[in-house]
């Protein structure tokens, strides 16, 4: 078979960790930049694990990141099943096989594998070359390949499956390096020519750590549910352990189609890579930045109406979130602290008026909205509210950022707003901006 064929192969044991995905993407991204096939394979072996509904999550982040399966338990494809659950009698027949074969025997009323401690195993790896270990290895434990219910373990249903599925190449983390000697016993003891290992480097929290979803790390679905974007988490996962080269060597951003275009085996690094959430954050704004504002707003709206509901306009969202997209690096900066002061104003101290660099004092805000309050009661063109404040301060010899700063606070009860004063105006409406304003006069003149 000279088609490249790779296969994604999770076990539906929870949601899907970062490694997962990576080893799914550099699958996917192996057969697509070779013209080859995509597999997706369920290994539901492990009953007593399984997740009710992680199929389903499985299927739903890789269709949120592009990675589209030619092959799989949806799809179908002329290898199926796709489920291992639903091949159970192939691996009962392989097992009896390697029997016959010398690889295995009964233990009782499971099969193990037979393997003498006698000599060496090696077998070729694309990244990180010939290895070699010793039969006599503690890693080379003579394993369980068919369990008493029938089920094969890993280490028999991954070789079956791979050669009967034509898979070309298998890409792995490096943590099952040490069992892969084991399999390529199997492939000798059956006559089966083995896939072609790529072996990816672990992932880690940081120099001592690595990254694992027991230890309370991400999941994919963690990172969307903390504003994250799929596209932003493709592009920092392909990084994580892979460098472009050539033209690409210096470029960072990447579309999922660039990268069929350019990935390559050999930029697969051996050394671990440091998971850095900053990094990804600096990733996810910059794709928000570049996100067409209708798309933005969409993705935007649930995260709005969470914050206010119904007490602000349809309108009035798309103007929010307008002001938010260059100023937000995660969706869940969308949040109350942010924006919240849109749909309700909440109690703020006087002193929040002071401001030291633009020499403005209480009373000297409190002299700046009487006077405002008046011009803005007669004023009509809201949609040059802007222009106006600028013209207003000139005309009355104000620091334009004493005038806005004074007008910011009493809009917001804030200091730090996404927009201007003028913004916020413009969608608070005439009405709420000079009930505000009197309220703040208020607060002062007390």
């Amino acid at each position: 078979m000279n088609t490249v064929r790779t296969r994604f192969a999770p076990s539906p044991t929870g949601y899907m960790h970062v490694g997962n995905l990576r080893t799914a993407l550099y699958g996917y991204l192996i057969a697509k930049h070779s013209g080859g096939k995509f597999i997706l394979r369920v290994e539901d072996t492990d009953q007593a694990r399984y997740v009710e509904g992680a199929t389903d999550a499985i299927y739903r982040a890789l269709a949120d990141c592009g990675i589209v399966p030619d092959e799989g338990p949806n799809e179908g494809g002329d290898f199926g099943p796709y489920i291992q659950s639903e091949r159970k009698e192939l691996y009962k027949e392989y097992a009896e096989k390697l029997i016959e074969l010398g690889g295995a025997y009964r233990d009782g009323d499971v099969i193990r594998q037979k393997i003498s401690s006698d000599g060496e195993t090696t077998f070729s790896d694309l990244v990180f070359g010939g290895i070699t270990v010793p039969n006599s290895s503690p890693s080379m434990d003579e394993g369980v390949l068919l369990k008493s219910d029938g089920l094969p373990t890993y280490n028999l249903a991954n070789v079956v499956d791979d050669h009967l599925m034509g898979i070309t190449h298998v890409v792995r983390g490096s943590e099952y390096i040490s069992s892969t000697p084991k399999y390529a016993m199997l492939y000798q003891k059956l006559g089966w020519e083995m896939p072609a290992n790529i072996t990816v480097p672990l992932i880690m929290r940081d120099q001592t750590h690595k990254l694992s979803k027991r230890a309370g790390d991400a999941t994919y679905e963690d990172l969307i549910s903390e504003g994250y974007l799929p596209e932003a988490i493709i592009n920092y996962v392909a990084l994580l352990g892979w460098n472009p080269s050539g033209e690409y060597a210096e470029q960072e951003f990447f579309t999922l189609d660039t990268l069929i275009k350019v990935f390559e085996i050999s930029g697969i690094s051996k050394s671990p890579a440091i998971f850095d959430k900053a990094k990804l954050k600096y990733f996810n704004a910059c794709y928000i930045r570049r996100l067409p504002p209708k798309r933005f707003e969409a993705l935007a709206e649930p995260w709005i109406t969470k914050v206010l509901g119904s007490k602000v306009s349809a309108d009035a969202k798309t103007k929010i979130a307008a002001l938010l997209q260059p100023r937000i690096e995660t969706l869940a900066d969308i949040d109350t602290d942010k924006i919240g002061f849109f749909a309700e104003i909440r109690d703020y101290d006087t002193e929040l008026f002071v401001n030291k660099k633009n020499k403005l004092d209480e009373a000297g805000a409190l002299s700046i909205l009487v006077k405002l309050y008046s011009m803005l009661t007669e004023f009509s063109d809201w949609d040059t509210l802007g222009e106006f404040l600028t013209n207003y301060a000139e005309a009355n010899d104000i620091r334009v950022g004493k005038l806005y700063w004074t007008l910011r606070v009493a809009l917001s009860g804030q200091a730090v707003t996404p927009g201007g004063p003028a913004d916020i105006a413009a969608i608070l409406g005439k009405e709420e901006t000079l009930n505000r304003i009197d309220a703040a006069i208020g607060v002062l003149g007390e």
